[in-house]
């Protein structure tokens, strides 16, 4: 395992507490000459030294954490590949940043952002509208992008709603597996709120609709009672827990309306799935199932995609699952939900990679597929991928069909059922994929949409490949 020489955010940590060197390693129990040499990063963290300054401190380790240096250095290479920043950065400065300035890299990824969206923005509106890009004033990122990267930088995983929806699940004595019916009592009894069922007429029909006036919560008949008891817990957030939304919200809001009404939304989902899954029990019963995600849907009433999107979330410091990467895509190649709790990172420049098992969930609906994945940079995950499919009515009416897929780091895998029969030891059997083809690296892969940005093609009128860009 590579070691963690992480100096710079330890010196960082010590001069944002106001502490010297000295008061530093006495606190650490540590010599004053051992600190400083891991602050100029000629010793690494170790283990115990983390865990040290965890309980002098209460600073979450993730701060040190690898996964975290991954994920920047990940987001670093998508950003600097950009062409029309005239340089070429190399990837051992990259790594530079990352692990000595991280604050600075997350500066930058930001930065970038803002940029590319307001790019987007423009040319979206003046192709519209017949103007030239210039003419329209760049906008900031959309609502639904706000809360999107809010739970992103909370790596999926808010505590205090968590913490709050197992302590619900206990007050009103909810039993795993039926809590449909604890909930209607419970709302009954709290709130003086009933649940009336209500049959779907068309595809404009709401799932869930809270009468204020008359105390009801009209459920659509098409839900099954998992999907009853999520839309329940999500009103009950709203009416047990909205001061906390409220908080919490304003934090991804950045004072619009829009993003504040999405956030709570956002929010009160989390602390549903929370409390029709409570953290302790589904994480200890997804230990023991080695985290099938069919079982663990039955055990508590739920289905596939709501099993992988909780599997997702389960990063509580004291009692941490594997760290997932859950997505959901459609045929197209839209990524509708990206969530992480780790570092795995798909570019956001031009589309995801087509020999990610994710897509080819498609020709197999209904089945669950396997894969070992390697990234360029040598990391390889085990990824797990199936259609889920969903209709509003009877015959005729609209079906969504979207693939869903949870990955892990190769790390973790054999924790996971779906293991069972891969050759985890030989890296060679895995499937090399990439980032999107405008920023992959890999020169001769056959799959490739885009000639890499930053690269140059090789250009041969006598010569044709069976790779498509070959780069020079």
């Amino acid at each position: 395992m590579r070691k963690a020489f992480m100096g710079v955010r330890l010196k960082r940590l010590r001069e944002e507490r106001g502490l010297t060197q000295v008061a530093l390693a006495r606190a650490l129990e540590l010599s004053p000459s051992y600190l400083n040499q891991i602050e100029k990063n000629q010793r690494p963290l170790t283990v115990p030294i983390l865990l040290k300054i965890n309980s002098v401190f209460g600073v979450d380790v993730q701060l040190f954490s690898e996964d975290e240096e991954a994920r920047l250095i990940a987001d670093l290479k998508d950003v600097l590949a950009d062409p029309g920043l005239g340089e070429h950065v190399a990837l051992t400065e990259i790594r530079e940043i990352a692990a000595n300035m991280p604050a600075v890299g997350r500066a930058i990824v930001a930065l970038q952002a803002r940029s590319r969206q307001a790019s987007e923005r423009a040319d979206a509106m003046a192709s519209r509208f017949g103007l030239s890009a210039e003419e329209i004033e760049p906008a900031t990122l959309m609502p639904y992008e706000k809360v999107r990267d809010y739970f992103y930088a909370h790596h999926n995983y808010i505590a205090e709603l968590d913490e709050a929806a197992e302590a619900l699940f206990d007050k009103a004595q909810l039993v795993i597996g039926d809590v449909a019916t604890g909930l209607r009592e419970y709302l009954r009894s709290e709130h003086g709120v009933d649940i009336v069922i209500v049959p779907a007429t068309d595809t404009l029909s709401p799932q869930r609709r809270f009468n204020r006036a008359r105390r009801t919560l009209e459920l659509s008949a098409n839900l099954n009672p998992g999907q009853q008891a999520f839309e329940m817990a999500t009103q009950l957030a709203f009416l047990d827990i909205g001061d906390t939304l409220d908080r919490l919200a304003k934090d991804a809001a950045d004072d619009s309306d829009e993003t504040f009404r999405l956030a709570r939304i956002g929010l009160a989902n989390h602390f549903a799935g929370a409390l029709v899954m409570p953290y302790t029990p589904f994480l200890e019963a997804a230990e023991a199932l080695r985290y099938d995600i069919d079982l663990l849907g039955q055990r508590f009433g739920v289905g596939f995609e709501t099993v992988c999107h909780r599997l997702s979330t389960l990063q509580r410091s004291e009692s941490r699952g594997v760290p997932f990467f859950f997505v959901r895509v459609d045929r197209a190649g839209n990524i509708s939900k990206r969530q992480s709790a780790t570092d795995f990172h798909f570019s956001r420049v031009g589309g995801s990679c087509p020999l990610w098992n994710v897509y080819e969930a498609f020709s197999t609906p209904g089945r669950i597929l396997t894969q070992l994945a390697q990234m360029p940079d040598g990391r390889t995950y085990l990824w797990v991928a199936r259609t889920v499919s969903r209709g509003h009515g009877g015959f005729g009416a609209p079906v969504k069909t979207f693939a869903i897929g949870l990955g892990c780091d190769l790390s973790h895998a054999n924790r996971l059922v779906y293991a069972k029969g891969l050759n985890l030891a030989n890296s060679g059997v895995a499937v090399p994929i990439g980032v999107g083809c405008k920023v992959c690296e890999r020169p001769n892969c056959p799959q490739r949409a885009f000639p890499p940005i930053g690269g140059r093609t090789a250009v041969d009128e006598n010569e044709r490949r069976f790779t498509p860009y070959p780069v020079a």
